[in-house]
């Protein structure tokens, strides 16, 4: 299999692990536990009036294609750097928390979207790395499943 096969497989897991993620990002919105999570934050700093913490017309849509293109663009990383190898969970879950750091105390505080994940507020940040251990553990499952 050459990388470019593999970083399409890891790109379709990407996509199907982002909705598993996002489905626990959804159960802690709705718990309330998490007021503005981090994607939703970046899709408003980087919509035009990206200052503004207000809400705009189509930001939803747009939060979650991003979301998504994200996933599916680090999903398909994953899937050429593991190559033909089925990767475990483990390996998954430490993907997707090198996801989170450099994310979360990278690019994310650079943008000035929300502080670096070690002084941001300690339940989304807890939040935050479960959804991702959980985005990474999802990708590895279904790139294995797909490399059976």
């Amino acid at each position: 299999m050459g990388i470019v096969r593999a970083a399409a497989q890891g790109a379709v897991a990407g996509f199907a692990a982002t909705g598993a993620m996002s489905g626990l990002l959804a159960a802690a919105y709705r718990r309330g536990k998490d007021p503005l999570l981090p994607p939703k934050l970046v899709t408003r700093r980087l919509l035009p009036g990206g200052r503004e913490r207000t809400p705009r017309p189509g930001e939803n849509a747009v939060t979650v294609l991003a979301h998504a293109g994200f996933g599916v663009a680090a999903g398909a990383v994953f899937g050429a750097a593991t190559g033909e190898r089925s990767p475990g969970l483990v390996a998954g879950a430490c993907y997707g928390l090198l996801v989170w750091l450099l994310s979360y105390e990278g690019w994310v505080p650079r943008l000035t979207v929300q502080p670096p994940a070690h002084r941001d507020n300690p339940k989304r940040a807890v939040t935050m790395v479960v959804a991702h251990l959980v985005y990474g553990a999802a990708l590895a499952a279904a790139l294995r499943r797909m490399r059976r």
